[in-house]
């Protein structure tokens, strides 16, 4: 099989969707790597190392796309992307296509088969392709709401850790997920006050059990997400449905309530945000104010650490790289169910219900 490495368009988005050693690794299985040249500089990645382990670099994107079987990729395409995609084409990427009516109508007409890495699921419903960027963006959160605090950038000027004699900030989390429980690690490694809910006792069993009691454990319900926000200084919004829209937890209205010149960071605004002000920010312009309170609402924070990301993805991703491509990917979703719930679009259908349910699509089942 060609692959095809593209160099990422999206706004700041410097990751790359393979190391080195992956490429190698295809190369050793007979496959051929098309790499756009430059695409790996972001992450520290030349075009010599790629060169090095078998790839062979393209100056033309569209040479890369024209030529490839499977593009693997890190974001959804943008721009001229969409005119260089072709039929029967297989993109291995993050979608996030709930969340984005236009992206699925546009790939759905170019009848692609699209493999989204957030849907990838195991038997046992982890998420094992979206779980190392959710540990990258849950640490970050941490840092990033700390930015927001600084009264510089519309935050109430309050330091998360606090000081002798000083209350330390409040710091809410939403969702007890992999990204969930990497921000309350953070949170509570900077010295502030932390408080996670989640709908899963056995979860907050679990960060009782590990945080020693350090952390306030709290059922998610209505009331108590209220309670919460509004005496937070810092919220963390991390809750994620596989394949779904995110569930809108926070209203305009409670945002209104909440503490002027407290900050939201909303983790899921990749699958359209827990907070009805939540719109996607850049990593150029990540934050704005809304109601008085301080919004980073980042949709590819791990890009924010790109060499960190890029080899924490490739770990994640390139045995389901080897799968499809030694394979075909007919014949890996018929023996890996897991591969099979990372199928999206084949050919013009929608074939992941969540996606089809939260675009109101029709859904066509794989099987």
């Amino acid at each position: 099989m060609i692959i095809g490495l593209p160099t990422e368009l999206k706004v700041a988005e410097k990751r790359v969707a393979i190391i080195p050693g992956g490429v190698r690794t295809l190369v050793q299985k007979g496959h051929k790597v098309f790499i756009q040249s430059g695409a790996g500089l972001g992450s520290g990645f030349s075009d010599e190392s790629y060169i090095q382990a078998g790839a062979e670099i393209k100056s033309n994107p569209q040479e890369v796309w024209a030529t490839s079987d499977m593009i693997l990729k890190v974001k959804e395409p943008v721009g001229q992307e969409f005119e260089w995609v072709h039929e029967d084409q297989i993109l291995f990427t993050y979608l996030h296509l709930a969340a984005d009516r236009n992206l699925a109508e546009r790939l759905i007409d170019k009848k692609i088969v699209a493999i989204a890495y957030e849907t990838i699921q195991t038997d046992k419903g982890s998420l094992p392709l979206l779980a190392p960027m959710s540990a990258v963006a849950g640490r970050l959160s941490i840092q990033a709401g700390a930015y927001c605090l600084e009264a510089k950038n519309g935050g109430m000027g309050i330091l998360l850790s606090g000081v002798p004699g000083v209350r330390p900030a409040y710091v809410v989390i939403l969702g007890a997920g992999v990204a969930g429980i990497n921000a309350c690690f953070g949170a509570v490694g900077s010295g502030a006050r932390v408080s996670i809910l989640d709908i899963d006792q056995e979860r907050l069993n679990y960060i009782n059990d590990v945080m020693r009691g350090s952390v306030t454990t709290l059922m998610s319900n209505e009331g108590n997400v209220e309670k919460e926000v509004m005496r937070a200084d810092l919220v963390i919004s991390s809750v994620l449905i596989p394949g779904a829209r995110a569930p809108e937890l926070i209203s305009r209205d409670l945002v209104r309530n909440m503490k002027k010149g407290a900050a939201i960071v909303d983790i899921s605004i990749d699958q359209g945000g827990c907070c009805e002000t939540s719109r996607p920010t850049t990593h150029e312009n990540p934050t704005y104010v809304e109601e008085g309170v301080v919004h980073y609402c980042v949709n590819n924070m791990p890009g924010a650490v790109p060499r960190t990301s890029t080899f924490a993805l490739t770990n994640a991703t390139l045995p389901y790289v080897s799968e499809v491509a030694n394979k075909g990917y007919r014949k890996a979703m018929k023996e890996r169910p897991d591969i099979a719930r990372g199928m999206n679009l084949i050919r013009g259908e929608v074939v992941h219900k969540a996606v089809a349910d939260s675009l109101g699509m029709s859904y066509a089942p794989i099987y």
